[in-house]
């Protein structure tokens, strides 16, 4: 039907849903009847990717496409690149239908084999050869419907000459199948060997089917814990409301899409409301709770002036705030874009499973070889049905499905579990190489202190009391654009106090300020400044030397030609930086500060909080070279800083840690960022690397052990002393446990406590 783009009818927003016309509506109809003319379209389902973004291989991320396909190394069906969000796996889907009809189909198989294995060896329910053909029936579509999957994916392994785990499945059952085809439709070809005493020629078609079953309940198993995987990134995903509340220049409000919001717009965050995109409040305040995206569990109070974060959650309060960053430029699109590339990486370790991969294929299908020709050659009889089936459970046993599985995995769930934590690793390598830091870099401006200045001192002299001295101050600083003055006017803020316009105001460079406040004269700076004024601040002399010691910058305030008392100005060390450190200290890290501030500023910083060694007044250039020579000396280093100037170390440094509360640049150049900006996430960030390459080192010696110990006992090593074969059916049990095993045991990370 066709619309009037500009009409009204062309959507129609309804009941929080946007609604589209179907292929038959009637516009007259719609009005009357709306409901019954549209088609809904909620939030609950995302939309799936288009047909022409970019896909990729979850197992080798280096394979990239446009558009759905499948991986021609492993034989995965290939993801977006790019999630919407929640969107169902449709290879999930197809396996999982798969495995319940071929579980079904051979159910029965089962039944006839233990019902036989109860009556004793020889024994049938059926006449052998009613039993064969219905064995037959039944596992023929689960052989070539149900493991079509693997067929497809063991033609495109030869294609790209690429052997995989569906290279050794492929094989084994495709072996198993094709011999019990033969046997039951032309039996006369095979010679003695391959019959029993009786005359008897055994079929497979058991251990053919049970093979894919298995292999598809793994396949399930697999693609499930994927998707568990990716809960940390839909999460952030549905952190994002759907609409906004935008305020119109004329003063009305009115409901938009998210997508419709443009920067510079003002918006009406209401209570219990998430925020729509990055910006400023303008108006009003609130305790707005961050931690989704932090990891800081306490709410903190957001007034005017301070920036506040798409997704975060508002608790209480009503404000506006003007939209600064929309769309892909968001706080939470650029997390979620850093956590799905982090998934996708490959960590340095994965290059060793790999490399056995590698030649590891090719030398189970010799082994298999070899284990047919011996047992054919020295076996017992029925030798050749002996060959066949010690060397269809060597292929089965050895799929390498679990070595391939032991580093993703591990990976895809750090990586999450690291995002929920307010901890964002750009790649799988600075997962690993984080793990290995024995060195810490940090800048001192906000990284261990806030990065802005505060008020911490309001000293009175005999005569004026403090709220006097910090009132007429602050009204002063309202003209000036120095950031001490911004300190103060917080300050009186923060006392509740209520500052007067100032008149005739003057800027004294490098000294300070004067004005007339409610008719008072008021100079605020230094020494210099209070002695061009003729007033003597003698008698504050010792205050002052105090608070310089403590790292204070101290500023004088004379009224009506009165020294009337001083004011100190610092950067304040964060609350969270103590603990931090000591925890750091507690994981062997050795920690140097590092930063352009003074000397004396910087030694009482080092001293608060017991840092040993401090560079101080260095250049940007002068970090990157105290960086190369911690590395000379064969230590693996990390800095962290928030601002451009720590730009060249964090790049220079093995792990660039980046605070996300700092400059864009910072970030871009850093291997992790940490939200919050708070220095304890590198402790956080240490913990869930060290625990993440701890559980890889485990998935990989199960996958590797399991490998070591099955492949032998497959070939029938132990047959000559107990009398010992393993069915193919229990070496495909055994593959899809080992498979099983490295998902749980990557799972677990989701738990770790940083």
């Amino acid at each position: 039907m066709d619309v009037d783009p500009a009409s009204a009818a062309a959507h129609h927003e309804h009941a929080g849903s946007t609604y589209h016309f179907c292929s038959n509506g009637c516009f007259e109809k719609f009005k009357a009847n709306p409901a019954r003319y549209l088609k809904p379209r909620t939030a609950e389902t995302p939309p799936p990717a288009p047909a022409d973004s970019e896909y990729t291989c979850p197992m080798h991320p280096e394979i990239r496409q446009t558009g759905p396909g499948t991986c021609p190394k492993c034989g995965m069906a290939l993801e977006p690149v790019v999630s919407t969000g929640g969107e169902e796996n449709p290879e999930l889907r197809d396996m999982s239908r798969r495995f319940w009809v071929s579980a079904a189909l051979s159910a029965p198989i089962f039944l006839l084999m233990f019902a036989g294995m109860l009556a004793g060896m020889g024994s049938h329910l059926l006449p052998p050869k009613a039993e064969i053909w219905l064995q037959f029936v039944l596992a023929t579509p689960v052989v070539l419907w149900g493991g079509r999957p693997v067929f497809e994916r063991f033609w495109l392994s030869v294609v790209h000459r690429s052997p995989n785990m569906f290279t050794l499945i492929a094989l084994g059952a495709g072996a198993a199948y094709l011999y019990s085809v033969t046997a039951a439709i032309a039996p006369g070809v095979f010679p003695d060997a391959f019959r029993g005493p009786g005359g008897e020629l055994a079929v497979y078609f058991e251990p053919a089917a049970f093979i894919i079953v298995l292999v598809l309940l793994g396949q399930v198993l697999e693609l499930r814990a994927r998707s568990h995987t990716g809960k940390a990134v839909q999460a952030l995903l549905g952190l994002a409301p759907k609409t906004a509340r935008i305020v119109r220049e004329n003063g009305g409000e009115e409901d938009i899409a998210l997508s419709a919001v443009h920067k510079g717009d003002l918006l009406r965050v209401r209570p219990g409301e998430r925020i729509a995109v990055d910006g400023k409040i303008t108006e009003g305040s609130s305790p707005v709770d961050e931690s989704m995206l932090t990891g800081e569990p306490v709410p903190i109070l957001k007034t005017a002036g301070d920036p506040v974060i798409g997704g975060s959650l508002n608790i209480s309060g009503s404000f506006i705030m003007r939209a600064e960053q929309v769309g892909e430029s968001t706080v939470l699109a650029q997390i979620v874009n850093l956590v799905s590339a982090a998934q996708r990486s490959r960590a340095p370790i994965q290059r060793l499973a790999d490399s056995v991969s590698a030649y590891f294929v090719p030398a189970v299908v010799l082994v298999a070889a070899a284990t047919a020709v011996v047992w054919g050659l020295a076996g017992p009889s029925p030798r050749m049905a002996h060959a066949l089936v010690n060397a269809v459970a060597v292929l089965i046993i050895a799929c390498p499905c679990a070595l391939g599985l032991a580093t993703p995995m591990s990976i895809m769930v750090g990586s999450g579990r690291g995002a929920a934590a307010g901890v964002l690793f750009r790649n799988a390598d600075a997962l690993e190489t984080l793990s290995k830091m024995d060195t810490l870099l940090v800048d001192k401006t906000g990284t261990l202190t806030e990065g802005r200045p505060a008020l911490l001192a309001v000293e009175a002299s005999p005569g004026f009391s403090q709220e006097e001295l910090l009132q007429l101050a602050a009204s002063l600083e309202q003209a000036s654009e120095h950031p001490f003055g911004e300190a103060i006017l917080r300050g009186a803020a923060a006392r509740g106090l209520i500052v007067e316009k100032p008149e005739n105001f003057t800027s004294v460079p490098g000294k300070g300020a004067t004005a007339l406040v409610a008719g008072r004269g008021i100079a605020v700076g230094n020494a210099a400044l209070m002695e061009q004024a003729g007033v003597d601040v003698t008698s504050l002399a010792g205050a002052a030397e105090r608070l310089r010691g403590e790292g204070q910058s101290v500023m004088f305030v004379a009224i009506d030609g009165k020294s009337a008392g001083l004011l100190g100005v610092a950067d304040p060390i964060k609350a969270s930086s103590r603990e931090a450190l000591q925890v750091l200290r507690e994981q062997g890290v050795r920690v140097v500060m590092v930063t352009g501030d003074s000397k004396g500023t910087a030694s009482v910083i080092a001293r608060e909080l017991g840092i040993g060694e401090v560079h101080a007044e260095v250049l940007p250039s002068e970090k990157q070279s105290i960086v190369r020579k911690l590395q000379e000396e064969g230590r693996t280093v990390g800095m962290a800083g928030d601002g451009i100037n720590d730009a060249p170390a964090l790049v220079q440094a093995q792990i660039g840690i980046a605070m996300g509360t700092g400059a864009d640049i910072a970030m871009e150049s850093a291997d992790v960022t940490l939200v919050k900006g708070d220095l304890r996430g590198v402790a956080r960030a240490m913990r869930l690397s060290r625990a993440t390459m701890a559980n890889i080192r485990q998935n990989l010696f199960f996958a590797f052990f399991y490998n070591l110990l099955g492949v032998p006992v497959a070939a029938g090593v132990l047959y000559p002393f107990f009398g010992f074969l393993l069915s193919p059916v229990i070496a495909s049990a055994a593959m899809t446990f080992s498979s099983v095993s490295v998902i749980t045991n990557a799972l677990r990370l989701r738990k770790v406590a940083l």
